[in-house]
């Protein structure tokens, strides 16, 4: 049995806190659904966020992408680098701003997206399943206010 007039009252465990619970459990699930195409397509989780930011948005910038997928700058331009070495992702120069190129699939890479996007839903759907449907609305719910919260801090 723990002694508890050792532990200062003010103590701090870093397994209760909230921001780090998230962040264990945002690795977890990110590592775990890693497995789904890092093996099979060898592929990383940045280069994984890259491909998944080109099939909802064709035509996209590392910018657009760093400030969706929430990853830095140079994650994105070493994750989209690595892509075009591989030959998944092909970059143009924005029409609009030259400044820019945009970013869109190769037919290798639309396949790949096309393969992994399945393989996505199957994965929450297995994750999820130990939640209600109450649970889920609420978690949803939660997270909204929580990442509404994190904005305004």
């Amino acid at each position: 049995m723990k002694d508890d007039s050792q532990t200062p009252p003010d103590s701090f465990h870093l397994e209760d806190f909230i921001p780090y619970r998230l962040a264990v459990l945002a690795k977890s699930v990110s590592t775990a659904f890693s497995k789904t195409y890092a093996e099979r397509f060898g592929i990383s989780i940045p280069q994984w966020r890259v491909i998944a930011a080109t099939g909802r948005e064709p035509g996209c910038t590392a910018s657009s992408i760093a400030e969706h997928a929430a990853m830095d700058k140079v994650q994105v331009s070493r994750a989209v680098a690595k892509l075009m070495e591989m030959g998944l992702i092909k970059s143009q120069p924005d029409d609009n701003d030259r400044r820019n190129s945009v970013l869109s699939f190769t037919a290798e890479g639309q396949a790949i997206y096309d393969q992994i996007v399945p393989a996505g839903r199957a994965f929450e759907e297995n994750l999820m399943s130990v939640m209600s449907d109450q649970d889920l609305t609420d978690l949803d719910r939660l997270l909204e206010k929580l990442t509404s919260q994190a904005k305004e801090l």
